[in-house]
């Protein structure tokens, strides 16, 4: 969840905001990108970034409360796995339009309406809990909605940052913001189950709405640089030019009368057409474009091979770990649970010290498209090789040294892969690309759990682990060739 919209916060029925952060920053001369100003990006950035970290932190513990109630309450396979179709699916189709509206619209106001509507049903959730009225249906549709919310936003606020920082600092801000993801991972559970212990859920569950309450206060301070306001004035009024004369063509083919009756029906069809082709564009732009082909398909691919089969850890550890302990000294593992929250903390830890090392290295290493995605491709490999180790080990101390490092693999994929579609995406397709890219990995995930579920209950599940990193490794291969041919100019 997050924040708010630019210089203007509501957006038109047909268009763009006039002076809206979102599409390209036409230059002035030599048809260069005009780069957001140098001037103030790092108060911009550390807005959105508190902002940011107030609300996934919020998210974040109502997420693991409504999980772990469904779990104590239900204690079955299919309740679990209906609230991961209600809880990932949602965003994955709905990132189908929140690509383009992020092109479209303002990007502030897309980032703080989603906010405003998850913290409007989770207090209706909250308040059904408190008097008794909750459902496990109920939760579904609040899953579903928050989901959603998700498939607007995210494209919209990593489309939003090239518009608040320079180019130049777009890696070390997306490191951060790996950072800022891993720490929510490692206090979320752990507040999480403070709260539970000391609160009722309906109180928890009001933990999101003040915190959503903060992150859109901090948003909403960011100004965007006058020059980029000003740049993407001109081409809004040429979108929304188009967008009328699309709608009348469309309108027309519908068959409408003078009378307007069969056009006002007919515009939902045209807006969802316009959606569509707003998805060919993006996806014929990105396919045509070597290194956002390569980061695209690689996040996809690696979140359907290797990611999919870390969703099957709590089976890994009962039943390759069940009866060993592991006493080490401040701690002693002994219980499933004991288990099951250190190889989360671990997965945590090495993403927090791979957001860190790259944050610290990465814009002195990585200052080149092609170094990025030398980083991507050698990130995709190491995750693989650790997930195939994560199948392999035997020995709960090497288990969980390797979940550390598969952690660390993760971080050193992530923020090379945000920068890449960030810096090497025209102003005017950003959102069309995260869009894009939020789509398909998060189809990744829930296809792969198809596939690779049900193999743990034929196959032992160590097995499974090691197909899956051995899977990766070719998407490593295939990211690193891509990395290698010429992309084309940005206009």
């Amino acid at each position: 969840m997050s924040h708010q919209c630019s210089e203007e916060s509501t957006l038109p029925e047909n268009g763009t905001v006039p002076g809206s952060a979102s599409e390209s920053t036409s230059a002035p001369s030599g048809g260069l990108a005009l780069d957001p100003s140098e001037t103030g990006w790092m108060q911009r950035a550390a807005l959105l970034l508190t902002g940011q970290a107030f609300s996934l932190l919020g998210s974040s513990v109502v997420q693991f409360a409504i999980w772990w109630w469904i779990v104590l309450q239900t204690r079955t396979g299919s309740a679990m796995l209906l609230a991961t179709l209600f809880g990932v699916l949602p965003q994955s189709l709905v990132s189908i339009f929140g690509g383009p509206m992020a092109d479209r619209y303002n990007r502030k106001a897309l980032i703080i309406l989603p906010d405003l509507i998850i913290a409007g049903v989770t207090v209706l959730l909250s308040v059904s809990f408190a008097l008794n009225w909750a459902s496990l249906s109920l939760i579904f549709v609040v899953l579903l909605i928050r989901s959603a919310g998700g498939g607007i936003q995210q494209p919209a606020v990593q489309s939003f940052i090239p518009d608040v920082v320079p180019e130049s600092k777009l890696l070390r801000v997306n490191a951060i913001f790996g950072v800022i993801d891993s720490a929510n991972r490692i206090a979320a559970p752990a507040l999480a189950a403070v709260l539970v212990n000391l609160v009722p859920l309906w109180a928890i569950l009001l933990v999101d709405v003040t915190t959503a309450v903060i992150g859109v206060s901090f948003v909403a301070l960011i100004r965007v640089p006058r020059a980029v306001v000003r740049n993407t004035a001109a081409q809004d009024s040429v979108v929304q030019s188009n967008t009328v004369q699309n709608d009348a063509v469309e309108a027309r083919g519908s068959g409408a009368t003078a009378g307007g009756t069969d056009s006002a029906a007919a515009r939902p069809i045209a807006i969802l057409r316009r959606t569509f082709a707003d998805l060919k564009t993006g996806l014929a732009y990105a396919m045509h474009h070597p290194h956002l082909k390569g980061v695209i398909l690689g996040d996809a691919l690696t979140c359907l091979m290797s990611v999919a089969p870390m969703n099957l850890t709590l089976l890994l550890m009962t039943r390759e770990y069940e009866g060993i302990n592991l006493n080490l000294g401040f701690i002693n593992l002994t219980t499933a649970s004991d288990k099951l929250a250190a190889n989360e903390l671990g997965l945590s830890v090495g993403m927090l010290l791979g957001g860190a090392l790259m944050s610290a290295i990465g814009p002195k290493l990585l200052n080149r498209s092609v170094a990025q995605m030398y980083a991507v491709a050698l990130g995709i490999a190491m995750v693989g090789i650790t997930v195939i180790g994560l199948g392999v080990s035997r020995n709960l101390l090497v288990y969980l040294i390797i979940d550390v490092l598969n952690g660390v693999a993760s971080a050193v994929c992530v923020g090379p892969m945000r920068t890449v579609m960030q810096s090497e995406s025209d102003e005017s397709m950003v959102g069309r690309v995260f869009g894009l890219d939020t789509m398909l990995s998060t189809l990744g995930m829930p296809l792969g759990m198809l596939i690779f579920a049900p193999l743990a209950d034929v196959i032992p599940i160590a097995w499974v682990f090691v197909a899956g990193g051995l899977l990766t490794l070719p998407v490593a291969w295939y990211v690193l060739m891509l990395s290698r041919r010429d992309v084309p100019q940005r206009a």
